[in-house]
């Protein structure tokens, strides 16, 4: 379904269920699907947003259509890739609009920029150009052009490891099912330089969303659970990503449970044991279905001390659910570099009777100046929020 099809649904709950029968057990296979109805933007949208005490939420930019991923440079442009577009736009502060810097990108959807070079993802490939003084992008080359296909989660991301290497998100090709190559349902290892890629972590159905925390070192990740196991199950993860761990998919779900509804079975292990002994648990989960998109660590000045090494998440909205959940950024608290909880950072996009929504989130940027960007893809907006007392 095309993003302006899902805007003219009217509110509607559609559930289906059945059993799935496994060594002699019939496990049940629930889903519901609700989607609130959308309301485009205005400047009324602004004011219903919430955000903690000391802290505001503005316009950054607006009329950007399906604006999805955000990688920011030195000089603050905001570069933006458009799915729907297939292209990818710059904005920057006090300009009267954006600038197309690139077209006819099918597919287009992970970015990230470093060493005055930007770098950009399509279903299958990797692409990068420098970036010029004016803030265009200069000649496009490909990197690597043979990226396994898409299917159900066929847009990648893109983030560099502190050591300078390239990592890829490679989702899965659906919901629960054995993949045709070992790339699918992983994140990817690039090494710029000789262009050689190994599978760094799998068992991860989509995690769109990943970076480093800033003191350790160390690897987090967003990923979706899958959607056939009712309202409540399983959690969106947030996983500490180590190099060669399995994190479950497509065999186990939350804390290394079994997925008994899937007919997948590990080879050479029984499934249950597979989940204990060979997979890793989440550190942390957030609401089922509620679609988590992006992860950033805050390592900026211009917030509070105690946000120094947090992680903000975006979580899209859910589709399937009967009670919506998402809709608004939560801020990840972490100690000693591990998380310890979540709280609401902005919020405002989903009614009070929770049968509307007013923008759908995903990506995430931090200006220079240290206020953080969250950019909406159905409306086409990224809202900033700021720190203002005492900051």
């Amino acid at each position: 379904m095309t993003r302006k099809a899902a805007m003219l649904l009217s509110v509607a709950l559609v559930s289906a269920s059945a059993w799935a029968q496994q060594e002699g057990v019939l496990h049940k296979v629930e889903t519901n699907v609700f989607r609130p109805k959308h309301q485009p933007f205005s400047e009324d949208v602004v004011k219903r947003l919430k955000v903690p005490e000391g802290f505001e939420v503005s316009i950054f930019a607006r009329d950007l259509d399906n604006a999805r991923m955000m990688a920011v440079a030195e000089d603050g442009t905001v570069y933006v890739t458009r799915p729907e577009q297939k292209d990818v736009i710059a904005v920057k502060e006090g300009d009267p609009k954006p600038r197309k810097m690139a077209s006819d990108l099918d597919g287009i959807h992970g970015i990230a920029i470093r060493d005055g070079r930007i770098f950009l993802s399509t279903v299958h490939a990797v692409m990068a150009a420098d970036l010029n003084e004016d803030g265009t992008i200069g000649k496009m080359e490909k990197i690597i052009d043979d990226l396994p296909d898409g299917g159900q989660h066929g847009r990648r991301t893109l983030a560099f490891a502190p050591d300078g290497a390239l990592h890829i998100n490679v989702g899965s090709s659906c919901d629960a099912c054995f993949e045709s190559s070992d790339e699918k349902a992983a994140n990817l290892r690039l090494d710029i330089k000789d262009k050689k890629r190994t599978v760094f972590a799998k068992g991860l159905r989509n995690m769109l969303g990943f970076d480093w925390h800033p003191e350790t070192g160390v690897m987090w990740g967003v990923d979706h659970g899958v959607d056939h196991l009712g309202d409540e199950l399983p959690g969106e993860e947030l996983n500490k990503i180590e190099q060669g761990s399995h994190y479950g998919w497509p065999f186990c779900y939350g804390d290394r449970q079994p997925d008994w509804a899937s007919f997948t079975m590990p080879e050479g292990t029984p499934k249950d044991d597979f989940c204990k002994t060979k997979t890793a648990a989440p550190a942390l989960t957030f609401d089922a279905h509620a679609s988590v998109i992006n992860i950033r660590f805050y390592d900026a000045q211009q917030f509070p001390q105690d946000y120094r090494n947090d992680a903000f998440v975006t979580l899209r909205g859910s589709a399937n659910r009967a009670d919506p959940a998402g809709y608004k950024v939560v801020r990840v608290n972490f100690d000693k570099g591990e998380p310890t909880g979540t709280e609401d950072s902005l919020t405002g996009f989903l009614s009070e009777d929770r049968k509307t929504e007013f923008g759908r989130i995903a990506g995430l940027a931090i200006t220079p100046d240290g206020s953080l960007l969250v950019s909406e893809d159905t409306n086409g907006v990224i809202y900033r929020v700021s720190y203002k007392k005492g900051g």
